[in-house]
């Protein structure tokens, strides 16, 4: 096999951009498997250059010329910018491959673009590609592995790509770590929900917290686990084995079923500086929140019971929640959640929009079924700009009525006030205040107060949110075109419009396939962050 000249593009934002947010946060954003993929690339013999896409960096000085192949990692809300990108790495004659979220949702729109799809991916993966490294147009090879990877390579061996990341944050570095794959919870909008949870190797895991010990005087570590904790006591007996106490800084995104006292007296000791508990909603998901049967308000006394305990001992707290959700109905979902602000000042609220991201999961077959998911392009399904599900029990104005109040309450003044003097730490305080004024709370405020003046006065926006049309509103278009800037004229024909049904036309496609007919189907593969 021929030495190939490698690059690998970890995208962790849509588009080039000089916010102040981009420039403290998004090289702390890095995913984990293109740095895999790039050591995995490294040790078959070749040559490989990773660039974090913060948004910051022109590629086109930062790579080498004459590049033989491009993996591009990539979250849907990026696939936009991916496809202009490969589109321009393939006219100068490279081959390009797509992995991560966004390739393991939408694998047909993919292929369209790229020469390789890749879901889940191991080595073997890996090696495939680089051994074939052939063009395949019009249409990429699918390639997957029957299952995530069992072991990876930890931070010792990823560093070489992880330190010149971590160079563009000026202030604070998270390192990206791994303990576990998969999750053991249901929730039925989530990508992880039906793959089993796996822990990775605890010595590993070991061995890279005493390496960052020599590398940093206090580390700060980001679980990239959906769950962390799961095997609670095992993790924590690890981390105690490997760090002297509270050594290490440590963010973990977790669920309140996990996070007894007893247990966050634990992460405390260790250095656990910040925990990401998932409530979602008032009236379903009792076994992620730990509140069993409760709805509505009783459910809001709980969490926030449970949410100040956390805080006394944790000083900083996101609580993430999905609107929209087919059990809310009426004002109040949006004014539990005020009251559970008001009762939980230090907490910060992040709120996403409910969004069937293609594959992701199965209950996105019966939104396709019951025709309610909408074609936005995929530069706005980021959770945030764009809820491309009918609603169930709202019309589009009362539930951007609902979104517009509750934004407003969360980051108000008076909010942002309470919740400062509600956080015990300076670096945790200031960041809520950031946030809060940033593109998190003013700039969403903003945009969606202007989606919501649109639907009463943008008559193509509105038949587009009716399901009257199909054609892409003009404001999402010209939107697309100013965020990607130069790389528009790379956006291939067609790259706007995907099929929103193309899951549900899979699965029928299989099901009508002759079981006994030879068919040759490519090697399939799933990736989770390139992977």
């Amino acid at each position: 096999m021929r030495k190939l000249r490698i690059a690998v593009i970890d995208l962790v934002t849509k588009a080039p951009t000089r916010t102040l947010y981009a420039r403290v946060m998004h090289a702390n954003l890095a995913s984990i498997m293109p740095q895999v993929i790039a050591h995995w690339c490294e040790e078959e013999g070749h040559d490989v250059k990773l660039v974090c896409f913060t948004g910051l960096e022109n590629l086109v000085e930062e790579l080498p010329d004459n590049l033989d192949l491009v993996f591009i990692g990539a979250f849907t809300q990026a696939a936009q910018l991916a496809y202009a990108l490969s589109n321009q790495f393939r006219q100068n004659g490279a081959i390009t491959v797509i992995g991560g979220p966004h390739a393991r949702c939408y694998p047909e729109d993919a292929q369209k673009y790229f020469d390789y799809v890749l879901g889940f991916t191991d080595k073997k993966v890996i090696r495939d590609v680089l051994q074939d490294c052939s063009r395949h147009r019009p249409l990429g090879v699918r390639l997957e592995a029957k299952q995530q990877p069992t072991s990876l390579p930890g931070v010792r061996e990823r560093w070489k790509f992880i330190e010149p990341t971590l160079r563009k944050s000026p202030f604070f570095k998270i390192v990206p770590m791994l303990g576990s794959m998969g999750c053991p919870y249901t929730c039925s909008f989530c990508i992880d929900a039906a793959v089993p949870y796996q822990p990775l190797d605890f010595e590993v895991m070991k061995d890279d917290l005493r390496f960052l010990l020599k590398i940093y005087k206090r580390p700060v570590v980001g679980w990239h686990d959906p769950n962390f904790g799961v095997r609670f006591d095992d993790y924590m007996d690890a981390i105690e084995d490997a760090v002297p106490p509270d050594h290490i800084d440590f963010i973990a995104e977790s669920s309140l079923s996990l996070l007894s006292e007893a247990n966050v007296k634990r992460l405390r000791r260790n250095g656990f500086k910040a925990l990401l508990p998932g409530i979602e909603s008032w009236y379903d998901l009792g076994n992620k929140s730990k509140t069993g049967k409760a709805q509505g308000m009783d459910k809001v006394r709980q969490v926030s019971e449970h949410i100040n305990m956390i805080m006394r001992y944790v000083p900083y707290v996101q609580a993430n929640f999905v609107l929209g959700l087919d059990t809310d109905e009426g004002p109040e979902p949006f004014e539990l959640t005020k009251r559970f602000l008001d009762m939980s000042p230090g907490a910060f609220p992040a709120f996403s929009l409910l969004s069937a991201f293609g594959q992701a999961a199965e209950l996105n077959l019966g939104y396709q079924r019951d025709n309610r998911v909408l074609p936005f392009p995929f530069h706005f399904l980021n959770n945030n700009h764009a809820m491309n599900v009918r609603p169930k029990n709202y019309s589009w104005p009362e539930l951007y009525d609902g979104i517009v109040s509750l934004s407003r309450h969360a980051f108000s003044w008076r909010a942002i006030g309470k919740r400062f003097r509600a956080t015990g730490e300076t670096i945790p305080r200031w960041l809520n205040v950031v946030r809060a004024v940033s593109s998190e709370g003013f700039g969403r405020i903003k945009y969606h107060t202007a989606m919501r003046q649109r639907l009463d006065h943008d008559r193509p926006l509105r038949r587009f949110f009716e399901q009257e049309t199909i054609e892409i509103p003009q404001f999402y278009i010209d939107r697309i075109q100013q965020d990607l800037g130069p790389l528009w004229q790379w956006l291939p024909a067609g790259a706007l419009q995907h099929d929103p049904h193309a899951y549900l036309k899979s699965e029928s496609a299989s099901v009508r396939a002759p079981m006994s007919a030879p068919v040759k189907v490519s090697r399939r593969v799933e990736v989770e962050q390139l992977v």
